[in-house]
């Protein structure tokens, strides 16, 4: 391949995905065309299959896209805390906040979880996905936590669908109610309480800041992330 391609392909990739999102929130994913994603991001049919096979494998790019973003920003949130912010409370606070583009990725997503629940196929691919997702969150928590001078004292994995299962459900109610319940709400009032009933003190045990979530994986020696396996 030309020199000149290969320096083009991550911007096309880029544009293509953009694109992808804007037209998958604004007509939904089954309704979305190709031809429509090629449009919005100013590239032809065969600019889009040189970078993706089917719309499927397009939105497993978003879900990469968007995992590897989240877990970026709440790491650097939480390599700015000082060692006396490292509370429990101050940890939820930064868990619980929603960035204002996420509703459109919540659109998305949630289209696509219905369609991978009926298609078996579709499933067993996001499911692969979600358990690179919840290995991510488990590991980053374990050092957060460590940090904080706590431990689990139930199931990591577990632990990380109730995290995940906490973020969905509070947005799809703050969407349809946002001055009710604004998005964030559940977490900032319940994942502190949460967190206490479900760790321990471990004896000793001091926080070290200055590394960001992402630094769970080296400390295992090597990194399993892929870049869409991890949020809290």
């Amino acid at each position: 391949m030309p020199k000149g391609v290969t320096r083009r392909r991550p911007r096309t990739r880029a544009a293509l995905l953009k694109a992808a999102l804007e037209t998958f929130a604004e007509h939904g994913f089954h309704a979305t065309t190709i031809e429509q994603i090629c449009e919005r991001a100013g590239y032809t049919r065969g600019a889009y299959y040189s970078n993706f096979a089917s719309k499927e494998e397009l939105f497993l790019a978003l879900f990469d896209e968007h995992s590897d973003r989240t877990v970026r920003r709440l790491a650097e949130s939480i390599d700015a805390l000082t060692a006396e912010e490292y509370t429990l409370t101050r940890l939820a606070e930064l868990a619980a906040r929603v960035e204002p583009d996420e509703r459109d990725w919540y659109l998305v997503t949630t289209e696509f979880t219905l369609h991978a629940i009926r298609d078996p196929q579709a499933a067993w691919v996001l499911a692969r996905h979600d358990a690179r997702l919840r290995t991510e969150i488990a590991r980053g928590l374990a050092l957060v936590l460590r940090r904080a001078g706590r431990e689990l004292t139930v199931d990591a994995d577990r632990f990380a669908r109730l995290l995940i299962a906490l973020r969905e459900g509070g947005l799809a109610q703050s969407y349809v109610e946002p001055a009710e319940l604004p998005p964030g709400s559940l977490e900032r009032q319940f994942l502190a309480p949460l967190l206490e009933a479900s760790t321990r003190e471990i004896p000793g045990a001091g926080t070290s800041p200055g590394t960001g979530i992402d630094d769970a994986a080296e400390g295992e020696g090597q990194s399993k992330r892929s870049g869409s396996d991890a949020v809290i």
